[in-house]
C-alpha cells in the first residue's frame, strides 16, 4: 500500500517546502520537505546555506529527497498497523509518522489494532507539542476519520544563510499539478533494440525459392 496522490499533497502541505537548510522547531538541521539527518544521507547540517542560486533546482532537490524518504515511512506504517486500512486512513497515517518517527508506539496504532477507530483518531491528539503542530494533528485526525483532504497550493518558502525560514511570505506557490510533477520521478525511457533481420528461408521454403529463381533466369 502506498500513499495517494491526495494524501501526498497533504503531507506537502503540512510540510512546505523550504529550498536550502533550515533549522526546525526542535532546532534540528533539515532540508527541503522535512529532510533531516535521521532519514539518511545527505544530512542538512552540512549543505550549502541559504537559498540556491536556481530556486527550480533546489526545488527539484526537495522533491527528489521526499520521494526517497517517503518509503520508509509508508513501510513503518505498513510494519505497525495489522489491521487492513482505507486508503485515506493509510495517507494520515504516513502523514502522522513522517513528522513524529512514532507510529510502532503511538497509543493511536493500539488502539487502532485493537479494532477501535474512534480512540485510535481521538489520539492523533496526543502528539500535539510544539502548540504550532496542534493544527496538523487535527487534520491528520480529520483526514483519518472522515477522508477529508486539505487543498490549495503549496508554500516555498525562503531561507537566510543562518537556517532561519520566512513565513512571512512564501518565494512561491506550486499548483498541485506542479507538485505532482515533481513528486513523479521522470521516465527513463528504454533502449531501442534494432529489430532482427528476418531469417533466410530454410527447408522446403529454401528449395522453392531456388528453383523460383532459375525459372527467371532461364526466361
Amino acid at each position: 500500500m502506498h500513499m495517494t496522490d491526495r494524501g501526498l499533497l497533504a503531507l506537502v502541505r503540512h510540510e512546505g517546502v523550504v529550498p536550502g537548510p533550515y533549522l526546525d522547531v526542535k532546532t534540528v538541521w533539515t532540508f527541503g520537505i522535512g529532510h533531516t539527518a535521521a532519514a539518511g544521507p545527505p544530512d542538512p547540517a552540512t549543505m550549502a546555506r541559504g537559498m540556491p542560486a536556481d530556486i527550480d533546482v533546489g526545488i527539484c532537490e526537495a522533491f527528489r529527497l521526499f520521494r526517497a524518504d517517503l518509503a520508509a515511512y509508508e513501510a513503518g506504517v505498513r510494519r505497525a498497523v495489522k489491521v487492513p486500512l482505507e486508503p485515506h486512513e493509510f495517507d494520515a497515517l504516513v502523514s502522522f509518522h513522517y513528522n513524529t518517527g512514532a507510529i510502532a508506539r503511538a497509543t493511536l496504532t493500539k488502539a487502532l489494532n485493537a479494532g477501535n477507530r474512534v480512540a485510535a483518531a481521538d489520539a492523533f491528539l496526543n502528539w500535539r507539542r510544539p502548540a504550532s503542530i496542534i493544527p496538523r494533528r487535527e487534520a491528520e485526525r480529520d483526514l483519518f476519520r472522515h477522508g477529508r483532504y486539505p487543498g490549495g497550493t503549496i508554500p516555498v518558502w525562503s531561507v537566510d544563510r543562518g537556517g532561519r525560514v520566512d513565513f512571512s511570505r512564501p518565494v512561491r506557490r506550486l499548483t498541485e499539478a506542479e507538485a505532482l510533477a515533481f513528486l513523479r520521478p521522470p521516465l527513463v525511457p528504454h533502449p531501442t533494440v534494432p529489430e532482427p533481420a528476418p531469417e533466410a528461408p530454410s527447408g522446403w521454403l529454401a528449395r522453392m525459392a531456388d528453383i523460383f529463381t532459375t525459372l527467371i533466369r532461364r526466361a
